[in-house]
């Protein structure tokens, strides 16, 4: 008989199938005389998929945890530049009847000053002209530019998917690693009951041995 598909069509909401708790090792292994090889063996062939699939959520949850932060530094510089846009235009519309008023600490903003990576342990200060446009790295070798509220945007909408891939990945593995945890106890269980089924059955015909040699 072979052994029963280890699967449930019950799955997690991205797909990933929920495990069987074995109550019953006798009934699943088909009865009492049920070879054990063969579920033993779809429970180790189930134990390699879910481990896999742990090894492929983990690395997306760190590629993901270290793209988060990159994405949140970036709109609020971003961010930053366009409240200074906004800002400086504001004031020159409330000031526009008021210019002989002001005095000398009310000219111009000073020029933004920051700091660039070249690379992992090279930075470079830079002085970032009035703009309101940005340049975004969109991967695979692409910047195209946007305007400062459209870079917002942008970058809000990807930091709330990146946020939420995330959350889904970290309940996957969450939810990876229960059924981990009940494939190993199943295994356990059917390996035991086999050796119990094995040590029965030689006491059995030692019993046996010993009643016909009387």
């Amino acid at each position: 008989m072979p052994p029963k598909t280890v699967f449930s069509s019950e799955k997690n909401p991205r797909g990933i199938p929920k495990a069987p708790f074995v109550a019953d090792v006798e009934e699943w292994i088909g009865g009492a005389d049920g070879e054990v090889e063969g579920t033993l063996q779809s429970f180790q062939d189930a134990l390699a998929k879910y481990r896999y699939m742990d090894g492929n959520l983990t690395q997306r949850r760190q590629n993901l945890e270290e793209k988060i932060p990159d994405i949140k530094k970036t709109l609020d510089m971003v961010e930053h530049l366009q409240e200074r846009r906004e800002g400086k235009s504001k004031a020159s519309e409330d000031d526009m009847d008021d210019m002989d008023d002001l005095d000398e600490d009310d000219g111009p903003q000073k020029p933004l000053k920051t700091t660039f990576e070249l690379n992992d342990t090279l930075f470079a200060e830079a002085e970032l002209e009035e703009t309101d446009t940005v340049y975004l790295w969109l991967g695979a070798n692409v910047m195209l530019s946007y305007k400062l509220p459209a870079a917002v945007a942008l970058l809000t909408s990807k930091l709330e998917a990146a946020q939420m891939s995330l959350d889904n990945t970290v309940e996957d593995l969450e939810f990876l690693r229960e059924q981990l945890t009940i494939m190993e106890v199943n295994t356990a269980r059917v390996y035991n009951w086999d050796v119990k089924r094995r040590r029965e059955r030689r006491e059995r015909e030692e019993a046996l041995n010993a009643s016909q040699r009387h």
